[in-house]
């Protein structure tokens, strides 16, 4: 997931591509930028992003069973709309289908799930979003879609610390726009010569505020 971090006014944030760059820059904790013919005495910061998380979701789509929705109230008992139902799944329009072996039907809901005998059956009605439903004389469309197991796998917590950037604080404000302030201290910090190096990120802000996400 994405952990967002608040940039605030005449601030800037500084990813490497080498994390030994960061690493001591943030051990001289002070720099003295050259911005446009000025010097600027800014303090180098490492920071702590808030709570992340991390997880894998497995998601298993069936072969046999399908869910079925906006099934119609009829004055009819349960078990007929079963049958019904089942009658309809069994020899389809649009093809597939096939024997079923089980129907649950919730009244309540206007739902069912449909499991058919032959595993792949239900593979044909993936891309079916509405399906015809006869019965009684009359044509209803079901929402059909597939019927999915879904697992949350290696689920942790971890505390967000990029090694690889850097806070830059206390930039004077300038009469220079934003993009050509931040061009000046990506220049500057890109210097080996000024303890610098590559840099793959910038985001400098001059007014208000931002929300820079971060990812792993």
């Amino acid at each position: 997931t994405k952990v967002p971090f608040r940039l605030n006014q005449n601030q800037a944030l500084l990813t490497f591509e080498d994390e030994e760059v960061a690493q001591r820059l943030i051990k001289m904790g002070k720099h003295t930028v050259n911005l446009d013919n000025k010097t600027a005495d800014v303090t180098v910061r490492p920071f702590t992003l808030e709570m992340g998380i991390k997880f894998e979701l497995h998601v298993t789509i069936s072969g046999k069973a399908i869910n079925v929705a906006e099934v119609p109230e009829l004055c009819i008992p349960e078990d007929w709309m079963r049958d019904k139902l089942e009658l309809n799944f069994y020899k389809s329009e649009q093809g597939g289908g096939g024997e079923v072996e089980n129907v649950s039907y919730d009244k309540h809901s206007r739902t069912a799930v449909i499991t058919f005998l032959t595993p792949g059956a239900a593979n044909s009605f993936v891309r079916c979003t509405k399906y015809p439903f006869f019965v009684n004389g009359s044509c209803y469309r079901l929402s059909v879609f597939p019927k999915t197991n879904v697992r949350l796998e290696q689920f942790q917590l971890y505390c967000g610390i990029s090694k690889k950037t850097i806070l830059l604080k206390g930039i004077q404000e300038m009469e220079d726009d934003e993009e050509s302030i931040q061009d000046m201290i990506e220049i500057h910090f890109q210097k080996p010569s000024n303890s610098g190096g590559e840099i793959e990120r910038i985001k400098y802000v001059s007014k208000g505020g931002a929300w820079v996400c971060f990812e792993e």
